[in-house]
């Protein structure tokens, strides 16, 4: 038997009730209503990615106002307070009562530094976590040279901003954790001062992290971390990855392909036996180089790459 609507019995009810054969002016009323009534909830558009958004994020966080976001310039806190802002704007929650975590480290050059993550959160109908991770600073100034790192890793940083706006409309099953890292440039540091300070490491379920997701010319992304954990591999082989090559690899220490197993944040999280996927491109010919600009991020195959990852965290948020 084919059930009646909810919204249509009630209806039918209300007629019965006030008996609407004998009041014409009240069943016309009525009938406008439920017409007005479904209408709406026909009308009710579902959430999705704000692309307009995610490729203004990514102009301006590539700009030469942010200087290559170096960690400790100028440029870097142009870029953090810009991040911390939209934070706000998407309805992220601070994490921890705060959207900037600082942390102190020794660069290369055996200088003392300050770095400052910026991250927010979505609270799920669970405590269980899943980070989701890009770094936010890049190389900085060269001589009369601005590196902007479009790619590297403005790309990931901006896709955040677009899930968390996302997410603050769609209730995910556990709590989302954005986490923009500083100073993975140079060597992981935020990620490795987020892993260190953070209490509530054995909630955390998966690491997604994003760096270069925006520059390739064969339509591939690449999904690291299945081979250390095979798991993950079953959730990713059902998505939708639309006109994306999905890729796996480079995790393998047997393959020829390189190993990017500690190549990026989710290295640190590996470390703590935290399963990730790490989504990226293979490097290209403007990776670390000042052409890698804004000018140059094929918008197409950005916007597909990001719905794809999109695709993902949704998979895994029901798992």
């Amino acid at each position: 038997m084919t059930k009646m609507p909810i919204l249509r019995q009630n209806y039918n009810d209300i007629f019965v009730r006030m008996n609407y054969h004998k009041n014409p002016l009240l069943l016309l009323f009525l009938a406008v209503l439920f017409i007005s009534c479904s209408a709406q909830q026909e009308e009710t558009p579902l959430p999705t990615l704000d692309t307009e958004q995610l490729i203004e994020d990514l102009r301006f966080i590539s700009s030469d106002t942010t200087e290559g976001r170096r960690a400790g310039t100028e440029g870097n806190r142009i870029a953090r307070e810009y991040i911390v802002e939209r934070f706000k704007e998407t309805g992220a929650q601070p994490f921890q009562g705060s959207y900037t975590h600082e942390f102190e480290f020794t660069n290369r050059q055996d200088e003392q530094m300050t770095g400052v993550n910026v991250i927010g959160q979505i609270t799920g109908d669970s405590d269980s976590v899943i980070v989701i991770t890009a770094h936010y600073d890049h190389l900085g100034k060269q001589d009369s040279l601005i590196y902007n790192g479009a790619d590297d890793d403005a790309s990931g940083t901006s896709a955040l901003l677009a899930y968390a706006e996302y997410f603050s409309q769609v209730q995910p099953n556990h709590t989302l954790v954005f986490a923009a890292f500083d100073a993975e440039e140079m060597g992981l540091r935020g990620a490795r001062a987020f892993v260190q300070d953070s209490v509530f490491l054995e909630k955390v379920k998966l690491n997604i992290n994003l760096d270069m997701i925006a520059q390739n010319q064969e339509n591939e992304l690449y999904a690291v971390g299945t081979y250390h954990y095979p798991e993950l591999k079953t959730v990713l082989d059902s998505i939708d990855t639309g006109a994306i090559n999905l890729q796996f690899g480079h995790d393998d220490p047997n393959s020829d392909l390189d190993d990017w197993t500690y190549a990026s944040d989710h290295g640190p999280f590996h470390q703590q036996g935290v399963p990730f996927v790490y989504f990226g491109v293979e490097d290209h010919e403007h990776y670390h180089s000042h052409t890698d600009e804004f000018e140059t991020i094929p918008q197409d195959f950005y916007k597909s790459s990001v719905q794809l990852i999109l695709n993902a965290i949704e998979a895994f948020d029901e798992q």
